[in-house]
């Protein structure tokens, strides 16, 4: 634990900071799963798209994972060991896919990414000014998430346009 480190700390109590980042690591495991698994099984037009921006933000989810754990540690706390507690720590929770249609897979994404946007604006309204090392890993990891929802946003607005114009042609 770095003691001057955490004496920089004002307002918050170190123990309530690791209570909020463990949520928010049980989060990003889920989330690292949920896109690594929705890679697997997505179908429809476009899915090598769907593909390639579900992989991406996997590894984008692990890394987050990754930075909150070292910020853990850095506190003095431990990360969740046992990925049962990632269910019950939660914030956003997990849904199995079951529609593997990719509108409903990005439907699904884009729900998790704007619950991933409030969890972490909580955090970062929670520490400016109290704890500047965990307000900037959490900025970061924020400025990321807003990133993806306007990126998985994107894909589901072209691929739904696409549909649609395509069923218009096919009237005429």
């Amino acid at each position: 634990m770095a003691r001057v480190g955490n004496s920089i700390i004002k307002g918050l109590e170190v123990s309530e900071i690791i209570k909020l980042l463990n949520k928010a690591y049980a989060d990003e495991w889920l989330a690292y799963y949920q896109y690594f698994i929705e890679s697997k099984v997505v179908k429809g037009i476009m899915k090598d798209a769907a593909i390639t921006e579900l992989d991406q933000h996997a590894a984008d989810e692990l890394r987050h994972a990754t930075m909150i754990a070292d910020r853990i540690l850095q506190l003095g706390g431990t990360p969740l060991l046992n990925p049962k507690e990632w269910m019950k720590k939660t914030n956003c929770g997990y849904e199995e896919p079951k529609n593997f249609d990719v509108v409903a897979i990005l439907e699904d994404a884009i729900k998790g990414e704007q619950c991933a946007i409030k969890v972490y604006s909580n955090i970062v309204d929670l520490t400016r000014d109290k704890d500047i090392v965990t307000y900037d890993i959490v900025s970061q990891i924020l400025a990321d998430e807003v990133e993806h929802e306007e990126d998985l946003q994107a894909l589901h607005d072209d691929i739904t346009e696409f549909v649609s114009d395509l069923k218009k042609s096919l009237k005429k």
